[in-house]
């Protein structure tokens, strides 16, 4: 299977590295609830070349980080059922992953976990799946050093620790023709106002996903790159809705896009299925009225300035879209201009980092 990023790759081992051993000692969340973002746009920004950027982006951002919680009990492999969901445990899921990476491989430990916190792929508006995808990709590329695996237990420590599920099953809509037309079919929520989880909470209704989810192991890549690519165009268009939570409508698959070669493959369709789940679920609680021209200058734009731009902007959200902008790039080169566009797209709505 042909590797689902491009770009640089990760030159800057040591930058990372002392980025995340720094980033360990904050907690997921800050002000009550909002994620804790600095691994996943260190990660990328380090993957793009812009390491030299890295601690005046920490020293920015950290300004509104707080310490890890408390703990609240020890989990084990005996009471791990109780603790999934429980909040009070978001400083003890990091160490019982720490513990589980540092018996086993990390792709063992991942196999065995995927399956149990999928479900919950929506929890704390995706981002918890979104850190995962960061840490795998940091992992693959940039190898197994300790502040590496160490993410990925405080990433899986996270989906755990808020692992939700959606309420009721969710029918499925007719099925469009292709991805960019589900995502235009998905319905928008009745009441599109109050947080996240009021809005999932109201869906009961999906488009079922183009001509089902069939075939082998290459079908479900496939699959997710129509997706993640689709979702970016959706994005150029429909970002004005809101332009912060929106993304997630893109990196979230873009997420499970990059954990899919270090899963088994018989995993591989039900994290297609959860994907799309996350993708619809965001598009349904954020999408404005109407679509709006998509930006021009994308056909004008390189992938470096591109990048440059948004690390220069420093927002975590929009440097994000970016780096999966241009993942789309990389493997769906003809849809580039309408990719950058998005990116820019993104640099424009999103207020820049104070």
């Amino acid at each position: 299977m042909r590797e689902t990023t491009a770009a640089h790759g990760d030159g800057d081992t040591g930058t990372l590295d002392e980025a995340l051993e720094r980033l360990h000692a904050t907690g997921p969340e800050f002000e009550g609830w909002l994620s804790n973002h600095a691994p996943m746009a260190v990660e990328a920004l380090v993957r793009h070349g812009q390491g030299a950027r890295v601690n005046r982006w920490l020293d920015d951002y950290g300004d509104r980080l707080e310490e890890l919680p408390g703990t609240y009990g020890r989990i084990t492999a005996e009471n791990w059922r109780d603790a999934l969901g429980d909040a009070r445990h978001l400083a003890d899921w990091p160490v019982f992953f720490a513990e589980r990476v540092g018996e086993r491989p990390w792709r063992n430990v991942l196999a065995e976990w995927w399956p149990r916190l999928l479900p919950g792929i929506t929890a704390s508006a995706t981002h918890p799946v979104i850190r995962v995808g960061h840490a795998v990709r940091a992992l693959r590329e940039g190898g197994e050093t300790a502040p590496r695996l160490a993410e990925l237990a405080h990433a899986l420590g996270y989906w755990a620790a808020r692992h939700q599920v959606l309420p009721r099953d969710v029918a499925p809509l007719p099925a469009p023709s292709d991805a960019g037309a589900a995502l235009r079919a998905v319905p928008r929520v009745a009441d599109p106002s109050g947080g996240v989880n009021h809005r999932l909470g109201q869906i009961t209704a999906l488009p079922a996903w183009p001509g089902g989810l069939t075939g082998g192991p290459e079908a479900a890549e496939g699959h997710l790159r129509a997706l993640v690519r689709d979702a970016v165009g959706h994005y150029a268009a429909h970002a004005h809705g809101n332009p912060v939570m929106l993304v997630h409508a893109a990196t979230a698959p873009n997420a499970v896009l990059r954990v899919l070669p270090d899963l088994p493959v018989e995993l591989w369709p039900v994290s297609v299925a959860a994907a799309w789940t996350a993708s619809a679920g965001v598009v349904a609680a954020y999408r404005p009225d109407a679509p709006r021209p998509e930006p021009a200058e994308g056909a004008r734009t390189g992938a470096d300035e591109l990048f440059d731009r948004a690390a220069a902007h420093g927002d975590e959200h929009a440097i994000k879209l970016v780096d999966t902008a241009l993942d789309v790039a990389a493997y769906a080169p003809e849809t580039a201009a309408r990719a950058y566009g998005a990116g820019l797209r993104a640099v424009e709505l999103i207020a820049p980092l104070d």
